[in-house]
């Protein structure tokens, strides 16, 4: 595998860009290796500068859930270009797509459009704050909100990747602010509400389908309680749904096991691959938010017709839950495959797996949190990577990080995915 071109671009690129990356993991430091750099992407494919094909299982960190290029959704960009790329003024496609976000979440009677699942997730904690004129917020330890000071605090994703624990330059006073949990532990959640927290609980934040510290499936119970406690206490339910939404199902997780959020955070397939985030909740929350309400938020670029199209364009394939039932089948496939590869070669590895979404963890134990999560070997997990990447298939280059199938993915790539893990296992590179 030749990697010439990317070295030498990423050389060029650390001259201008902190690390040579506009986002942390995209360094491959924690595989010890020079990062890919993308030419053009189609379907389940995507070819790097020197000429080399994988099949994806990054997909753009989850948003490409038709796969790259999708026709229809190249036809609306292209469309909406020609009508203008930015308004900085309300348009028709706005209502269309929170329609379809509100219509698809039972929770959401208004929903906001933003730029990112971090904007989503900081307006959604000030704007619970304000409705409960409470300051506290929950989160939990391994999930990761974004990249606002709040949520830098034993946060997910790349800064477990990099063994950072949180970030300098978040003020001691935002930490004191916020009380981290142990995720799929209730008792330790209802402890802080009963010792005298509660009724300082502005919200809890989850990601209710963990998806930061590789993907780690939820006790339903816990969920479950969650949404008691902060009905008694009243404190705000947040899902961050950034990952899971429209992954799972035509809508998120909650509509699955009918849990409603009070407020939800979005992002990723809504945008159809281009930058967007949402956020929405009841309408008595959503009315605070200026300039209905006195709660503050704004940007320039909010509901950009490109984003906006694209995502149009994605959900309305969605609605066809054919697209979800492939997903299902191919993935369950896969699952199975990889369970009878890892019998056959004795390694120890945990596969956590729902829907399209599926880790790898390279430890012996069951990964149900933080903790368990951290006892996976990133340096197994490196030289996984290395050898998956020389068989043709692209992982996510951190232990910590979730495999996405996408319904351009197909029988084909599946088998051969499975037997690129089975040589690697075996060595057989």
């Amino acid at each position: 595998m030749n990697s010439n071109k990317s070295q030498q671009l990423f050389e060029q690129a650390k001259l201008i860009i902190p690390g040579g990356v506009n986002s942390p993991v995209r360094a491959f430091k924690s595989v010890g290796m020079t990062p890919l750099f993308i030419e053009k992407a189609a379907g389940s494919r995507v070819f790097d500068v020197d000429g080399n094909e994988y099949i994806d299982l990054v997909g753009s960190w989850g948003p490409l859930i038709l796969g790259h290029s999708h026709p229809q959704v190249v036809e609306a960009i292209q469309k909406a270009a020609l009508a203008g790329t930015s308004y900085g003024a309300p348009h028709y496609g706005e209502i269309q797509l929170a329609e379809m976000i509100c219509d698809a979440f039972p929770s959401i009677d208004k929903v906001r459009l933003v730029n990112s699942g971090t904007e989503a997730a900081m307006s959604a904690v000030r704007l619970a704050r304000a409705f409960t004129e409470r300051d506290k917020i929950m989160k939990f330890a391994g999930c990761y909100h974004g990249h606002a000071d709040t949520f830098l605090i034993q946060a997910g994703s790349g800064l477990l990747t990099g063994g950072v624990p949180t970030s300098p330059g978040v003020p001691a006073a935002l930490i004191n602010d916020t009380i981290v949990c142990r995720y799929n532990d209730l008792d330790s959640v209802r402890a802080v509400f009963e010792e005298g927290s509660g009724q300082e609980i502005a919200a809890i934040i989850v990601e209710p389908m963990a998806g930061n510290m590789g993907l780690v499936l939820p006790d339903i119970e816990f969920l479950y309680g969650l949404r008691e406690l902060c009905t008694e206490y009243g404190s705000l339910l947040i899902f961050d749904e950034v990952i899971s939404g429209f992954r799972v199902t035509y809508g998120g997780l909650q509509n699955l096991l009918d849990i409603e959020a009070d407020l939800t955070c979005l992002g990723k397939i809504i945008g159809g691959g281009l930058p967007v985030g949402a956020y929405g909740g009841r309408r008595e929350i959503m009315d605070l938010i200026a300039p209905e309400g006195p709660v503050y938020q704004a940007g320039t670029l909010s509901g950009n017709p490109l984003a906006v199209a694209a995502g149009i364009a994605t959900l309305k394939i969605l609605r066809d839950e054919s697209c979800y039932d492939r997903l299902d089948v191919n993935s369950y496939v896969l699952e199975t495959r990889l369970r009878t590869v890892l019998e056959e070669t004795g390694a120890e590895i945990a596969i956590n797996r729902y829907g399209s979404m599926f880790s790898l963890f390279f430890t012996g134990e069951e990964v149900t949190d933080y903790e368990s999560a951290m006892s996976a070997d990133v340096n197994k997990y490196r030289n996984f990577f290395a050898g998956m990447l020389k068989q043709g298939v692209y992982l996510p280059p951190s232990q910590f990080e979730v495999c996405f199938l996408s319904c351009a993915h197909n029988e084909e790539d599946v088998e051969k995915i499975a037997e690129a893990v089975w040589c690697v296992l075996n060595d057989q590179v």
